[in-house]
């Protein structure tokens, strides 16, 4: 079987981490997540230089993932693909590469996903888990940013 990449796409809060934790234990693969290494960096409090030092991370990721690849070790991205220039810029860079790549889009509707949002924002105030709070205008802010991809686009369809 050869090393795939999983695309992780959904809404701030969906319930994609905990979704690349379950694909990496059933694929054997590796998540690599731009949250885990910006918190781990900067803490809750990167300022302005937050998207461009995502950004930065996020290259970093892709061609991290080229060495696990090439090692027969699949990998899991798990950092929304909110956009479909993001979407198809990462199927391009694989598929260009020969490397097979899936987009799982975790669907979710409005009550539950202000229900995820309340969940994590209460486990990080509680100090059982590093995440970001999600206050009303950071999910507004990337509400208005994300764009749900089309069917075509998906390969796995998570409804929750």
């Amino acid at each position: 079987m050869m090393a795939t990449v999983y695309l992780i796409c959904g809404k701030l809060c969906c319930g994609k981490s905990t979704y690349a934790k379950q694909l990496k234990v059933k694929q054997k693969a590796v998540v690599l997540s731009v949250d885990e290494i910006m918190l781990a960096i900067f803490g809750l409090y990167a300022g302005e230089k937050h998207d461009e030092y995502a950004a930065n991370v996020q290259t970093y990721l892709f061609e991290k993932s080229l060495e696990l690849i090439q090692t027969d070790v699949s990998v899991v991205l798990d950092w929304g693909f909110w956009t479909k220039t993001a979407r198809y810029a990462a199927k391009e860079f694989y598929r260009s590469r020969n490397i097979e790549c899936e987009l799982h889009y975790l669907d979710v509707n409005d009550a539950v996903w202000q229900a995820r949002i309340n969940q994590r924002n209460q486990s990080v105030m509680a100090g059982k888990t590093t995440a970001y709070i999600v206050d009303s205008a950071l999910a507004a802010k990337f509400e208005a940013k994300f764009e749900p991809p089309a069917k075509e686009e998906v390969d796995v369809w998570v409804s929750g």
